[in-house]
């Protein structure tokens, strides 16, 4: 298949690295970057690590009944004589 394609300069670089490295022509070049890009992109994404867990702990009880009250919560947490 023909076509035509416009790189980005940093692709661009890269790919002359790649054929200049290898020997390879543009055309090798391009289709082995793509061959190798397009391979990494349809697997599944490796999981590194085990996923994070949380154990729960109790902070006791809850000092302000109304949490969408701002104000009934400053005072709580800060005192009434702050207001």
């Amino acid at each position: 298949m023909r076509t035509t394609l416009t790189l980005d300069p940093d692709v661009a670089a890269g790919l002359e690295r790649l054929r200049a490295g290898h020997g390879l022509s543009l055309k090798a070049a391009v289709n082995e970057a793509l061959r190798h890009g397009l391979v990494a992109l349809e697997a599944p994404a490796a999981r590194s690590r085990a996923p994070y867990r949380i154990r729960p702990w109790s902070g006791g009880r809850l000092f302000v009944e109304n949490l969408d009250d701002v104000s009934e919560a400053l005072a709580a947490a800060e005192g009434e004589d702050f207001r």
